[in-house]
């Protein structure tokens, strides 16, 4: 029999149009059966986050990172194309790089027996081959050339589908999956002008944080909590200059226009210059994108900034931070200073994040919460985003539409809202 949290039965309340929604049952933050299906049906199947495109430039860069719990590395081979292998030896098992590894030079070599594997995943040594170390007279102990029924081209490593979209690569651990394009939707034409593949990594932060993933993710779509939890920086990200902005695509969008000027507590521009060729709406405009499953895209003018959630339980999260800056408008001393205050701004926010979503997890953790409703004029976002996670749980494969004008001012009420309008 199936599990009741694969069932269509189990979500009702939350499939209803998001006037009269509530949300997602609380088991599913809580839940340790939950938090394993979700890990086969969400973070199996599709085209997760693992890091940016900048950390992959050179041949012989590597990424070691985990993805539904399992090891995964992604490289750039001697071609300049991406790899992505899961990170297990073919001959006893054994995980072949660490997970602080950011570089590797001609080969892959197994620190067990040695065996080695090319940037394309080929089996080039068992243990010998060139530059194997092994002396000539000892050779003959390791040849392997005489083993029965073996041949090297069957033991390559184990592919994984890999891709990538401006500042980020994904990697797929479904056999056969759908093309990224499919999950992206309209994003790479809405973010064109920001010409996202040339940003570099000017700042890393990490953090563990007690809280579910969803929880990090639900907290970043909507700014119901904006006057509450970030009194700075509603200053510079007022309430009424809100905007949803998404398309068809697995993301919830909104924006912020036009951006309002930096207070003495900070803000988005500490002193760094737009990019160059931008048009007159992006120009003055945040973009700010959840891309399903585990992703925060921040677009600004002059920067980018980052939030990968990886769910490493159904209470913890570990969160890694980057924020990108584009050569053309940093480099010297003065640019570090900005770079600095305006991670420092970044850093604030998240911690004011992180403080109270944590409270959420506490409060689901110890009370018999039975779920709330959706305030449907700040939250549909949040309901978008809550049946993405539905559909993979009950086995579906679908991409959501969006929103038939640009940019919706979500201060305005609508007809629609009192009669139930559902969710896009």
């Amino acid at each position: 029999m199936s599990h009741p949290f694969t069932r269509e039965a189990t979500y009702a309340a939350t499939r209803r149009p998001v006037a009269l929604a509530q949300t997602l049952t609380p088991e599913a933050y809580t839940s340790d059966a939950f938090f394993t299906l979700e890990r086969e049906r969400v973070f199996g199947t599709s085209w997760v986050a693992v890091g940016c495109s900048a950390q992959l430039r050179e041949p012989g860069d590597v990424l070691v990172t985990e993805v539904a719990g399992r090891s995964i590395f992604v490289l750039r081979n001697r071609d300049g194309q991406l790899r992505a292998f899961y990170n297990v030896c073919r001959h006893r098992g054994t995980q072949l790089l660490s997970p602080d590894e950011s570089r590797v030079k001609r080969f892959i070599r197994c620190p067990y027996h040695s065996w080695a594997y090319d940037l394309d995943g080929a089996c080039v040594g068992t243990p010998l081959f060139t530059g194997s170390e092994i002396p000539d007279d000892q050779r003959a102990i390791f040849d392997m050339e005489d083993v029965k029924e073996f041949d090297r081209a069957d033991y390559g490593l184990l592919r994984v589908a890999v891709d990538s979209w401006g500042p980020l690569v994904f990697v797929n651990l479904d056999p056969d999956p759908a093309p990224l394009s499919e999950d992206l939707g309209d994003l790479p034409a809405r973010t064109a002008g920001h010409r996202l593949d040339e940003w570099e990594i000017a700042r890393i932060a990490e953090y563990e944080i007690a809280a579910n993933y969803k929880l990090v993710g639900e907290n970043f779509m909507e700014y119901y909590h904006l006057p509450w939890v970030h009194p700075g920086l509603v200053q510079v990200s007022p309430i009424e200059a809100h905007h949803r902005w998404q398309g068809p695509g697995m993301y919830a969008g909104f924006c912020t226009t036009p951006i309002a000027q930096d207070t003495e507590e900070g803000g988005w521009g500490s002193g760094i210059p737009p990019i160059s060729g931008l048009d007159a709406s992006d120009a003055v405009s945040a973009r700010f994108i959840w891309l399903f499953p585990n992703v925060a895209i921040n677009i600004l003018p002059n920067h980018l900034f980052i939030i990968l959630a990886r769910a490493t339980s159904p209470r913890s999260t570990h969160e890694t931070t980057y924020l990108l800056t584009h050569p053309e408008s940093t480099g010297d001393e003065v640019g570090e200073q900005a770079v600095d205050q305006l991670m420092s701004f970044w850093d604030a926010v998240n911690r004011e994040d992180i403080g109270i979503v944590e409270r959420v997890q506490a409060g689901l953790d110890s009370t018999p919460f039975p779920g709330g409703r959706l305030c449907y004029r700040f939250e549909d976002s949040l309901h978008r985003f809550q049946n993405m996670i539905i559909d993979r749980m009950v086995g579906k494969r679908r991409v959501p539409p969006g929103d038939e004008v640009e940019a919706v001012p979500m201060f305005e009420r609508s007809a629609g809202d009192a009669a139930g309008t559902p969710s896009r």
